[in-house]
């Protein structure tokens, strides 16, 4: 698997775009969708090239690909437009990688309900207590935004944080951003990164 990362997109028709193009670059075969994708926000101003229309028509061909959770500003009728499935609170990956590498769990969300820094390896014993498949699962990374602010570093429960940052309203001085994932290898371990929008180059990775 090679996913395309992207959060906050906020309605920017241009950025969304921009993002994908990115799929097809880097052979890309799912996308992970983390929220706020069609409204800007009340705090926010409007991103450049808003269109939420624009953002929808450029996700629809995507959408048997995409693995999507709702945001803080995704409201009901933003959900309805997207037309394909999002979850509520949040998805759980189960990447299997190729022949011989250890199976990873990605844990996905906007981050705003489950907060990062503390998020324990061990969530799904609490959150999904009746899926045996997940309540035994043991959490390799928490994939979120909201923030707006790219990261890639472990918590201090042992828990890799990767935020790919916003595409559109990008905060704390950082440029537009996505991430991208690798599932592991026989010969390489699961691979997370961080990327400049404007033109794919690499500012942080981590392997897990």
């Amino acid at each position: 698997m090679r996913a395309l990362i992207l959060s906050d997109i906020h309605g920017s028709a241009i950025a969304a775009g921009q993002a994908l193009a990115f799929f097809e670059k880097f052979n890309c075969d799912k996308i992970f969708l983390l929220g706020d994708t069609l409204y800007h926000g009340p705090r926010n101003p409007l991103p450049a090239g808003h269109g939420p229309m624009g953002v929808v028509d450029a996700l629809a061909p995507y959408k048997e690909r995409i693995v999507a959770v709702r945001g803080n500003c995704d409201a009901d009728v933003d959900l309805m437009m997207l037309d394909m499935p999002i979850e509520d609170e949040f998805a759980v990956v189960k990447d299997a990688g190729t022949e011989g590498a250890p199976e990873k769990t990605l844990f996905l969300s906007h981050g705003h309900i489950f907060m990062p820094e503390c998020f324990p390896a061990d969530a799904l014993h609490t959150l999904a207590p009746n899926d045996l498949e997940l309540n035994g699962r043991s959490v390799d990374a928490y994939v979120y935004g909201h923030t707006h602010i790219w990261k890639c570093e472990k918590n201090f429960k042992g828990v890799l944080l990767v935020n790919p940052g916003s595409t559109s309203l990008p905060k704390g001085g950082n440029p537009p951003t996505f991430a991208l994932y690798e599932s592991a290898t026989a010969a390489s371990p699961a691979k997370f990164s961080i990327h400049r929008l404007d033109d794919g180059s690499e500012l942080a990775s981590a392997e897990i």
